[in-house]
């Protein structure tokens, strides 16, 4: 069976998929971020027409369920857009919830799997035959817009009850669907955990992860053994030039890039407020970060973290079960 993305509008050939965004958000919001909501689907549109016409192709969005993720919108904005949008089932740590609500329920695989085999609850339906308008390599249409990754998070400390049922069921819907596992992760966490918790215990491949915020471990060793157990890493910064996190970046990629890991590294702006859209989000990616890396470690490098590099982490062999 050949790998294929699952966007927004079907199934994609990964050698289509083009210069992408590996984590960002067109829509969230977060009791975390009162008044920083990202809610308008006029405001995406723009974001990703600007991300188009500096060169963008594909946004993978990370937004989980019960998070504002726009599943209305997307097909929509892809289709109108040109850009290759790919969404995520999953859930968040539970303080990004309201109070009461229980984004873990028992069956929390299924609603997974669901939302990556079937659609996303409150999604229009594509139409019957799909695909972006002037951009090669049409999906596969399958009438549902459908989630192409899980998204979780580790903890800032020890793993919660929560945090252990969202990984699992992670774990489960993988192996059911053959879906990627995205997972966000805390400077006070335990990253090696994160992996041992999927890969040892629940038998995901490490190439099946990728694993984000990895600018927030200024270890090198901690980088360096997690590159060196396969799996794929997001260094998704806000992408602002100067901010620490940028700069911090450099010194990761410079690093992993000498240990022989380039082909792990992802590029993402992570953008989770109105404040940091205004800085730029994903357009930045192109019109600064990409230079720079080109100037430093020659134009391969940016080709690989932004074209080559998503096409392997976010493709899959997909399973109905």
């Amino acid at each position: 069976m050949s790998r294929t993305v699952r966007t927004v509008l079907g199934d994609l050939d990964p050698a289509h998929l083009g210069i992408t965004d590996s984590h960002d958000h067109l829509f969230i919001r977060s009791p975390l971020l009162p008044g920083q909501e990202l809610d308008d689907p006029a405001a995406a549109e723009d974001v990703l027409r600007a991300y188009a016409a500096v060169g963008g192709r594909a946004f993978v969005q990370w937004t989980p369920f019960g998070m504002g993720r726009g599943a209305d919108s997307l097909a929509a904005l892809s289709r109108t857009t040109g850009v290759h949008v790919v969404a995520a089932t999953g859930a968040h740590q539970a303080v990004h919830y309201p109070p009461g609500t229980d984004p873990a329920p028992d069956d929390l695989a299924a609603r997974f799997v669901a939302e990556l085999t079937t659609g996303l609850p409150g999604a229009e339906p594509s139409p019957d035959t799909v695909g972006v308008p002037g951009v090669p390599g049409v999906p596969t249409a399958s009438g549902a817009v459908r989630a192409g990754l899980i998204k979780v998070a580790d903890d800032a400390g020890p793993a919660t009850p929560h945090t252990r049922r969202t990984m699992a069921a992670a774990a489960e819907a993988h192996h059911a669907t053959g879906a990627p596992i995205a997972v966000h992760l805390e400077p006070d966490g335990d990253p090696h955990e994160v992996l041992f918790r999927l890969s040892s215990r629940n038998g995901v491949r490490p190439d099946r992860i990728i694993l984000g915020h990895l600018t927030r471990f200024p270890d090198r060793a901690v980088y360096r053994s997690l590159a060196a157990a396969g799996v794929h890493l997001a260094l998704d910064s806000p992408s602002r030039s100067g901010h620490p996190a940028d700069l911090q970046a450099f010194d990761v990629i410079a690093d992993l890039v000498e240990a022989g890991h380039a082909g792990q590294l992802l590029l993402g702006a992570d953008t989770t407020t109105r404040t940091a859209r205004q800085a730029g989000g994903p357009t930045r990616l192109l019109t600064d970060l990409a230079p720079r890396l080109a100037r430093t470690f020659g134009p391969e490098l940016p080709e690989l973290l932004l074209t080559a590099n998503p096409a392997a982490a976010f493709a899959a062999d997909w399973r109905t079960p």
